[in-house]
């Protein structure tokens, strides 16, 4: 019986072993199949859209704005240049 019993754990240990193994080799391939298919994957061939640039008429209306804010003194000099220029900016 002992010797059953030893024979019997044997082969689970062995089994086990082997099916580790296996699945290691198995993930190990598929991670390399799908680092090979993304480099030779082909670019995307739409272009980024380009960033929302605002129209002159808006820009005017903001500028004409920020002047009127300027001339009630609102905005000092230095804030009024620097919102200005982010307008112009933009």
């Amino acid at each position: 019986m002992p010797g059953l019993l030893r024979g019997m754990a044997r082969t689970a240990v062995v089994a086990g072993t082997a099916t580790a193994v296996s699945n290691r080799v198995s993930r190990r391939q598929g991670n390399r199949w799908a680092n090979q298919q993304a480099r030779n994957a082909p670019e995307p061939e739409y272009a980024e859209p380009a960033p929302q640039r605002t129209d002159t008429n808006t820009k005017l209306a903001q500028l004409r704005e920020l002047a009127q804010l300027r001339d009630s003194g609102v905005l000092d000099e230095a804030e009024f240049e620097l919102q200005k220029s982010q307008i112009l900016n933009s």
